[in-house]
């Protein structure tokens, strides 16, 4: 038997000011764009905004249905929107932000797996890594790319 240890980078900032100011009006535009979010079930408002590499900044939010599994997540909405839209600029960095009862939520918010699959093959797709921005009243995680998140990520090595 053979043991392998991954390691997984994670840069913590107290608050949204220790961040650079790109991160931080990226950020602000993640946090403001919850406030869009379709939540009427959980009331878990997610927003995400995306820096592409051609300057523009897209914005996405979950968008539930009483149909759970029909809904999407902010973060997907937000890739597949830049994806579909600007097909020839790759994502640099993504900020993910949510709320609960009008509050940032404390714990910085993290995506679910479906997400962190769309994010592990835009990075593939556009052969760059994705700089990560978790937010959350407690502190801030940078993330420089998807394999930080999904160390043993499905990708078509595998097909």
């Amino acid at each position: 038997m053979k043991t392998t240890e991954i390691k997984i980078v994670v840069h913590e900032f107290a608050n949204i000011v220790e961040l650079p100011l790109n991160d931080q009006n990226l950020l602000m535009e993640a946090r403001r764009i919850t406030e869009q979010a379709y939540a009427p079930y959980s009331g878990f408002h997610v927003g995400a905004a995306v820096l592409l590499e051609n300057g523009m900044i897209v914005t996405g939010n979950n968008q539930e249905n009483s149909a759970y599994p029909s809904g999407l997540c902010a973060e997907r909405v937000a890739l597949f929107y830049a994806n579909a839209n600007y097909s020839d600029s790759a994502v640099k960095t993504i900020a993910i932000s949510a709320s609960k009862s009008g509050a940032l939520v404390n714990e910085p918010v993290k995506p679910c797996g479906s997400c962190r699959q769309a994010l592990a093959e835009t990075e593939l797709r556009f052969k760059t890594p994705i700089r990560i921005i978790l937010d959350g009243q407690d502190g801030i995680l940078v993330l420089n790319g998807v394999e930080s998140l999904l160390p043993l990520s499905f990708s078509k090595k595998a097909l």
